[in-house]
């Protein structure tokens, strides 16, 4: 059986620099109708950099929602058009100061299926070379290097919550199982 739900009305809520908000009419499969409150974001990657040592190198920020420190893997917000490995690419320079010889694709997730447009696409880079960190204007993060095994218990054990983070980690796991990484 397939689901689907037909949009009948949008009225836009809000209109910001990364996101939009509206609400939307629908009619459900059932021909009842019902509303749906939409978060629509441009998306976003994320980059796992592992280097030759076996680190993976991680930023910590402050943010703002939790109101508390966050450790992740370096990430941006995509531009309206933008290619996701560009993206990637970008964000790993800007946060990390590294550029790498590869990179591989770990797919993309949709963090909050319920009430948001975002898709973050995930990337795995390795071959790491220092550059110079050059971050956006009112971005403050520190750089960390965290052996891969105590990254992947820090998920495990529910210290690292970012949704990215988590699911990055697990697959590069998984690829590092396999034998691929």
């Amino acid at each position: 059986m397939a689901f689907s739900e037909k949009t009948l009305n949008v009225k836009t809520i809000f209109e910001g620099r990364i996101i939009n908000v509206h609400v939307d009419d629908v009619e459900l499969s059932d021909g009842k109708r019902s509303v749906r409150e939409v978060v629509e974001h441009s998306g976003g990657v994320c980059v796992a950099p592992l280097t030759d040592n076996d680190e993976l190198l991680m930023v910590r920020q402050f943010r703002y929602p939790f109101s508390r420190e966050l450790l992740e893997v370096p990430a941006g917000k995509l531009e309206k058009g933008e290619d996701p490995l560009a993206a990637g690419i970008r964000e790993l320079e800007e946060e990390c100061g590294v550029v790498a010889d590869k990179i591989i694709s770990l797919g993309e997730i949709y963090p909050t299926v319920a009430y948001c447009s975002e898709i973050i696409r995930m990337f795995a880079a390795t071959s790491l070379h220092k550059t110079h960190q050059h971050l956006d204007e009112g971005e403050f993060l520190g750089v960390e290097k965290i052996k891969f095994s105590d990254a992947l218990k820090m998920v495990m054990e529910g210290e690292i919550r970012d949704a990215k983070t988590v699911a990055a980690i697990l697959k590069v796991a998984k690829l590092k199982e396999e034998g691929v990484l």
